[in-house]
């Protein structure tokens, strides 16, 4: 069977699905550029161009954070599986929620620092993100601290976010996993 654009009420569509493996994949890459950035010298050839390749897929996943938004009142994700506890339907509410709060404000820190000169960020060049508030000193430290923090957060939230998916699909042997994997059935208890 086919994978739907849109999602249903038993999976997740193509669009979603791609959105969520493709920000999962983003972060990380972006986690562990940043971390390697900071370990570089003044005089290492990627000194400036790790920095700018990391404010360009940013920018580039600040607008991918908004077309999930947009795309989730669009396109709502699946209603939640019968056999999911109250306890469960509020960790998974509230887990996805501070995700999406988190990534919102890792860019927003991330912005804060690549402008706190008061120079726009270039996006590889194609077109500029102008700055807005611009308070080198103080700006930068204190988002660069929030930055780091934000970063280790999300990473370990979605950590946890996964070993939940693999709970689901191992243990309680439900679909949560195999719905963002475009798999549906008709008899998977979705609560209405």
């Amino acid at each position: 069977m086919l994978m739907q654009f849109s999602n249903t009420p038993q999976r997740y569509g193509v669009i979603s699905a791609g959105l969520h493996w493709l920000t999962a994949i983003v972060v990380y890459g972006m986690f562990a550029l940043g971390l390697w950035m900071v370990t570089l010298s003044y005089y290492d050839g990627w000194y400036h161009k790790a920095p700018e390749i990391h404010k360009s897929i940013g920018v580039m996943l600040m607008m991918g954070l908004v077309i999930r938004l947009v795309w989730r009142v669009i396109s709502p994700p699946p209603a939640t599986l019968t056999s999911y506890s109250p306890l469960i339907r509020l960790g998974a509410a509230l887990g996805h929620f501070a995700l999406y709060a988190l990534l919102l404000a890792i860019v927003i820190s991330g912005y804060l620092i690549s402008t706190a000169d008061g120079k726009p960020i270039s996006v590889f060049g194609w077109f500029d993100i102008p700055a807005t508030l611009a308070d080198a000193g103080a700006q930068a430290d204190i988002a660069g601290t929030l930055h780091l923090w934000l970063a280790w957060s999300v990473v370990i939230l979605s950590l946890l976010h996964g070993l939940m998916a693999l709970k689901h699909h191992f243990i309680d042997k439900d679909v949560t996993l195999k719905r963002m994997l475009g798999q549906a059935s008709s008899d998977y208890g979705v609560q209405k």
